[in-house]
């Protein structure tokens, strides 16, 4: 991903019902000092500003917190706080947010108040809504995610959609094929197709433990164990046999990119997931250089198509590498919803 696309990575809403209440008239949150007796705050130096927590009104209702949260949130730069503000309170409550909104003065238990403060206050730090909550949704399904994995994206979905294309087409000619998804982090593109494709065999790879580890949980999260094989290593060196699409969201954010990515981003994401070398195209090169090889060709079915994620700027320049690397190949650029580069797509054995 690149650091044009990060700028925004959780999605827009409206604007959030605003509610009165039974709380009409009085403070909904309070910043306290964080004192450790009634004389600590006289200790301080004189030019020393005091230190402050944000903290709820303990006898705030559902609306009332969430109105509170969402204008904290604000405050220190969320792009989405009257989002972020209800998908917390809704992990916290165990309801969806619909119900939220149905009984804004549902009263907050003590225990609540503090589970709800503690998850604000992460989120007020710049942690991902994701990472509080463990989960993400992508491609209908609630994929689970904590910070040994990169967060899926909703233009990733792209990736998902072009393949499932490709394969329901072989499934179509009574074939059952074969996918490899390499650097599958969360295992959500591998999972989204196995769920959607109950034919397809799905090789998922990653030379992150930690990464396989999230992934294993939601392979078994959706029941797709058959389909779904997690195997350890970098790119196609573990893929056991020749498969019909590669699909592949690899590193693609330049290294000097990195520094100025969002703070949810470059604070708490794996660089792992994130660095793509110094033009941010060292892994997809590593790729492209390896079909060209005897060996990665041999992991390739006649028509395979490989589809790689890019980052918003970076269309031609795939295109030019795949095509030096590759000359013999097809090669295609696709763009997502906004008409931004977002796949390229190669088909190496295009005259074959």
């Amino acid at each position: 991903m690149d650091a044009r696309q990060l700028k925004n990575p959780l999605p827009a809403v409206g604007p959030a019902a605003a509610w009165a209440g039974d709380g009409a008239g009085k403070s909904a949150d309070g910043l306290r000092p964080q004192t450790s007796g009634p004389t600590a705050t006289r200790s301080r130096s004189a030019d020393a500003p005091p230190r402050f927590t944000w903290s709820l009104d303990r006898s705030s209702d559902v609306g009332r917190a969430l109105l509170a949260a969402g204008r904290r949130l604000q405050e220190a730069g969320c792009n989405t706080p009257q989002l972020d503000s209800a998908l917390l309170m809704a992990h916290v409550l165990g309801v969806s947010k619909a119900w939220l909104y149905a009984y804004p003065g549902r009263r907050l238990s003590e225990d609540e108040i503090t589970r709800f403060e503690a998850l604000a206050r992460r989120r007020i730090a710049q942690e991902p809504v994701a990472y509080l909550v463990g989960y993400k949704s992508f491609y209908g399904l609630d994929i689970t995610v904590d910070r040994r994995v990169l967060i899926p994206r909703p233009e990733t979905e792209l990736l998902v959609e072009r393949t499932l294309a490709r394969l329901k087409r072989l499934i179509g000619q009574g074939r059952a094929p074969r996918v490899a998804d390499l650097g599958t982090g969360s295992g959500a593109i591998a999972v989204a197709l196995a769920v959607n494709a109950a034919e397809a065999i799905i090789y998922a790879t990653d030379v992150s433990d930690d990464a396989l580890a999230v992934a294993a949980q939601n392979v078994w999260r959706y029941g797709v164990g058959e389909q779904v094989q997690l195997l350890p290593g970098s790119l196609l060196t573990p893929v056991p046999e020749p498969v019909d699409v590669i699909v592949a969201n690899l590193p693609y954010v330049a290294t000097a990119e990195l520094a100025s990515l969002p703070a949810q981003v470059r604070s708490y994401e794996p660089l792992l997931a994130l660095d793509g070398g110094p033009d941010g195209l060292g892994p997809i090169r590593a790729l492209l250089e390896t079909l060209a090889t005897a060996a990665g060709r041999s992991k390739l079915r006649p028509r395979c198509q490989i589809c790689l994620e890019i980052g918003a700027q970076q269309g031609e320049a795939v295109c030019a590498l795949a095509q030096t690397i590759l000359p013999a190949a097809q090669v295609e650029l696709a763009t997502d919803y906004a008409g931004l580069d977002r796949m390229v797509v190669v088909t190496p054995d295009a005259d074959g």
